[in-house]
């Protein structure tokens, strides 16, 4: 089985390198040369709560020569058109795309790629990138090995090659097969639109809004309107990381200083991590936030669902 992870950035490098470690035919994609030279020269170096150099096989999308049989897609969502278009001339019938980017994209990568080979994942951990060839790795070793990735096929089966992306990622760490990979999805839009969001707007790690009270308030919110509109599609939010996100719905505002403690377990151990979006920020590339706060706004705004917090974070 040929694999392919298209998009060795943060996440990426990790992925890639700890399937390679695993004894899987993988290679590391990425457009920055400088970053895949380095990968195959002096291999993935993975920093923060791993100390590890990883010899792997990088390429640039120029590039590909053979077919591959699965593709874990990581590039942010606002390149997922141009990266899968790259890619599709060396997909065969059978090979499936599994996406592992933030938001809610299946819905374009499907367009893309087709209904029939794509599947849904969803990362648990987090990651910077810290230049050509290295990534930290910000979430504590033992939360990214027990909580690494859900996967889930589009309709919810349970099939025989949704066992084989899981086996593959087992790898990196546990893997689990959700029959409701929507759920999980939203479960993750309000990770990364409440502690992603208000890193991005604050310039500041997952810790430092923990921290502070009217930040904390504003991201109280900002769960509450993700899971009414989540709701309003029929769509109810799974457990992750052991926890029932549906918890964290407001009814009245007094309710906030209940949720805190849940927010400290669940962040807590992520508490070193700025935001992918910040991240890009810094460097001024474009973000991904009308893939996520965004993407909340739209479909509120789909089903008559009010979500000014969210709004104020794409503003």
């Amino acid at each position: 089985m040929r694999i392919a992870v298209l998009g060795s950035g943060s996440l990426g490098i990790i992925v890639g390198a700890l399937i390679k470690q695993g004894g899987y035919d993988v290679e590391l994609i990425d457009v920055n040369q400088e970053n895949v030279n380095a990968l195959n020269q002096e291999g993935a170096k993975l920093t923060g709560f791993l100390d590890v150099t990883i010899p792997v096989t990088a390429k640039h999308p120029n590039d590909f020569n053979d077919k591959y049989d699965l593709v874990f897609l990581l590039t942010k969502q606002v390149y997922t058109a141009a990266s899968l278009e790259s890619i599709l001339p060396f997909l065969h019938q059978d090979s499936i795309v599994c996406t592992l980017q933030n938001g809610a994209p299946e819905e374009k990568v499907a367009s893309i790629a087709g209904s029939s080979r794509t599947i849904s994942g969803a990362v648990g951990f987090g990651a910077t990138w810290s230049g050509p060839g290295v990534s930290k790795l910000t979430t504590k070793f033992n939360t990214m090995k027990k909580y690494a990735f859900d996967v889930g096929e589009l309709n919810g089966e349970i099939t025989e090659r949704i066992k084989v992306v899981k086996a593959v990622l087992e790898s990196v760490g546990h893997c689990e097969i959700s029959t409701n990979i929507q759920g999980v999805r939203w479960s993750k839009l309000l990770m990364n639109a409440t502690f992603s969001g208000m890193s991005a707007a604050l310039g500041c790690t997952f810790g430092d809004v923990l921290k502070d009270s009217e930040a904390m308030r504003v991201l109280a919110n900002l769960a509450d309107e993700t899971i009414k509109v989540a709701h309003s599609h029929r769509i109810k939010l799974e457990h992750m990381q052991g926890k029932d996100f549906e918890f964290l719905e407001l009814e009245h505002q007094n309710e906030i200083p209940n949720k805190l403690d849940f927010y400290n377990e669940v962040w807590g151990p992520h508490a070193h991590l700025q935001a992918s979006m910040l991240q890009d920020l810094q460097k001024g590339k474009p973000t991904e936030i009308n893939y996520i706060n965004g993407h909340v706004v739209k479909k509120g705004r789909e089903s008559n669902v009010q979500t000014p917090f969210n709004q104020l974070v794409c503003n």
